[in-house]
């Protein structure tokens, strides 16, 4: 049976979000760097969350089978790394993972020398690691607007490759700023590496160990931007995060301005209060489609009219979260109306009373998105342990912040 976690309405928050997780993006590259680095990096202040801890486990494992559970991240990088060093392994993951579409990695790599099969569904996981053959080619095609993943993953191991790497990116590039973030931080590991507009390009040379803290993780402050923008009144400090930061989540500061957050800088310290709001909001999540959903629920509540495109990505993730937030925003009377590429969100005109359970789709993100409905209503969400995916202590600093919880 799911639990169901309940959470009274408060709507004056005050305090330090102190739990709030390093970044799970930037520790996952940073532990596939010092692998093949040869492990003598000193990294400090590593993201606690699962996918992270999967990774940490994982990467250097010598059980045969490999199970990443529902890390996405994890699934892609590992990949990648124990294709070309050879590894003959077994990686395996939830139900949901069979269904998260994983050939285009796979097709790149067999054409490195990497030699992959399918242990059950074409072009899906679970996959049958054999070896690496000796590199076939130094240069790769891959399309652009699928997973960034794919290609920070193929960026990783392209120093290691004896010929190098090559890598033209076909059509649309999206989540570009994750792109960025693998390359600026293979350069602090000691790799050159040339990204421009569509190719990216990588000599075969040695990673380099050395010295490197993450940062806190923008996605997770995400959500104390939706509820500081949701509440009444707000005055909430997020600890070691900086405006100047390798993450693409770091819009949200911008985006929330028009959404009436204001951010100021304090020391290592972020301040969020409120603002004045505007009526309408049009934005291209490409670049930040973990966003999507928190900047959904805050314009839905706020009144705010939202004209949306680049969501397409949401599809193939831990849900199809086009469908999740669908569902789950008619129950607070707001619509999200699919024509083409274009998505239009339609704010409730009353939110009602007694808010219907919000249904998680065991997903993390759709669980702290719509947690900040707890500034305006109580509030119930299915299987609340899915946020151990990124943000473990998620419910523990919403109790920090003054919210009442229980489970049943």
């Amino acid at each position: 049976m799911n639990s169901i976690l309940h959470i009274a309405k408060r709507n004056t928050l005050t305090g330090t979000v102190n739990r709030l997780p390093a970044s799970k993006s930037i520790s996952n590259r940073v532990l596939i760097m010092n692998a093949l680095s040869e492990g003598k990096s000193v990294l400090s202040n590593l993201s606690e969350a699962n996918d992270t801890v999967l990774m940490k486990r994982l990467i250097n494992s010598p059980d045969a089978v490999l199970d990443v559970e529902d890390a996405g991240t994890t699934m892609r990088f590992l990949t990648a790394c124990l294709a070309v060093r050879g590894k003959q392994k077994i990686i395996t993951g939830t139900d949901r993972m069979k269904l998260r579409p994983i050939g285009l990695l796979v097709d790149a790599l067999r054409e490195l020398g990497a030699r992959i099969s399918y242990l059950e569904k074409e072009g899906f996981p679970p996959l049958k690691i054999e070896a690496f053959e000796g590199q076939k080619t130094n240069q790769l095609t891959i399309r652009g607007d699928v997973s960034s993943q794919y290609i920070s993953a193929l960026m990783m191991i392209a120093p290691i490759l004896p010929k190098g790497l090559l890598l033209t990116l076909t059509g649309k590039v999206g989540s570009r700023p994750y792109i960025d973030m693998t390359a600026s931080l293979m350069r602090k590991f000691g790799i050159d590496v040339q990204v421009n507009e569509h190719v990216i390009e990588v000599a075969h040379q040695s990673y380099k160990p050395c010295e490197y803290r993450v940062e806190a993780d923008w996605s997770a402050a995400s959500y104390w931007f939706a509820f500081t923008a949701l509440s009444e009144k707000a005055e909430i400090v997020l600890p070691n995060i900086t405006m100047r930061s390798v993450q693409g989540d770091r819009v949200i500061a911008d985006l929330m301005e028009q959404l009436g957050v204001k951010s100021e800088p304090r020391g290592s310290n972020l301040l969020l209060t409120k603002k004045d709001v505007h009526t309408e909001l049009t934005f291209d999540f490409t670049h930040c489609p973990d966003l999507a959903q928190t900047v959904a629920v805050v314009c839905a509540t706020k009144g705010i009219h939202g004209t949306f495109t680049g969501l397409e990505s949401l599809r193939i993730k831990e849900t199809d979260r086009i469908h999740a937030l669908h569902q789950e925003l008619q129950k607070i009377g707001a619509q999200l109306i699919e024509t083409g590429a274009v998505w239009k969100l339609v704010p409730t005109q009353n939110i009602p009373d007694e808010i219907p359970i919000i249904n998680t789709y065991l997903d993390h993100r759709m669980a702290m998105a719509f947690a900040p409905l707890a500034t305006l209503r109580n509030i119930s969400i299915e299987n609340p342990m899915v946020v151990r995916k990124s943000y473990p202590k998620y419910w523990d600093d919403l109790k920090t912040l003054g919210f009442t919880l229980s489970e049943a």
